[in-house]
């Protein structure tokens, strides 16, 4: 959660801001702060691309949480939650990501220690977290920024 907290303030923009505000402001600030744009100072150029780097990290994660994201995405997220196994999971921070035997990973954001323990001592993981976190936290499918994370 802390994530999506630091994202909007970054963007300045409010819990329920949609899709439509989201890439206005995207395309507001790229506008301005495009390091192609910037061509007077090493520097400045420097710091449009830290910037603009930041500012689409921010975008990209809170187009992936939002609802209307989440509601083109449903069928596919049920019946990867209602078909497929889990196959291993890791936990940082409050951030959990699970992948599944489909090939597919979701991240899940705002999980509490005691959840994360109850899972990893649960005798029927999968039964566990259909039960108490895929429908119970932020999420958003992680498997395309893995694989960018691996490139």
């Amino acid at each position: 959660m802390k994530r999506i907290i630091a994202a909007r303030k970054l963007l300045a923009v409010e819990k329920g801001a949609t899709l439509q505000e989201l890439k206005a402001i995207y395309r507001n600030f790229m506008k301005e702060w495009h390091p192609d744009k910037i061509q007077d100072s090493p520097a400045a150029k420097q710091e449009a691309e830290e910037r603009s780097a930041a500012f689409i990290d921010a975008y990209h994660l809170l187009v992936s949480v939002a609802p209307e994201t989440h509601e083109t995405q449903r069928d596919q997220y049920e019946q990867t939650m209602n078909t497929s196994r889990l196959i291993d999971f890791q936990y940082k921070g409050t951030t959990l990501l699970i992948n599944f035997a489909d090939g597919s990973s979701y991240e899940y954001f705002g999980i509490p220690k005691s959840v994360y323990n109850n899972l990893i001592n649960s005798t029927t993981p999968d039964r566990f977290a259909r039960r108490n976190i895929y429908h119970s936290y932020v999420y958003r499918k992680a498997s395309k920024a893995m694989e960018v994370a691996a490139v």
